[in-house]
């Protein structure tokens, strides 16, 4: 495996699936403002809390771990919306000006 398969969160979910892993993946669906990744970015994580890739450059990364795990134990996904007019983004540490939409869901 090269450097850049590592760093591609859904080549190491595909992993973790292959080896037994229950994973859940975060996709970035719309963006307005001064988002602070762009549409089409990932985080990946497994059952266990385990992580890799990034939704917001570390900003609500927290909040949608948690969210995850509830899509890995539940099956059902997940549409959450973080952004400044949001107290819970705040909370998190979305405070960049943007609004973000990610998707969360288990993968089969």
């Amino acid at each position: 495996m090269t450097a850049s398969e590592t760093l591609d969160p859904l080549l190491t979910a595909q992993t973790w699936r292959e080896s037994g892993r229950d994973v859940a993946v975060a996709t970035v669906v719309e963006t307005w403002g001064s988002a602070p990744r762009p549409s089409g970015s990932h985080l990946v994580i497994d059952g266990e809390g385990n992580f890799e890739g990034s939704v917001s450059g570390g900003c609500v990364e927290g909040a949608v771990i948690t969210e995850a795990l509830d899509v890995i134990t539940s099956g059902v996904p997940k549409m959450l919306e973080f952004g400044v007019a949001d107290e819970t983004a705040w909370r998190v540490g979305l405070s960049c000006g943007g609004k973000i939409k990610v998707y969360v869901e288990r993968l089969a």
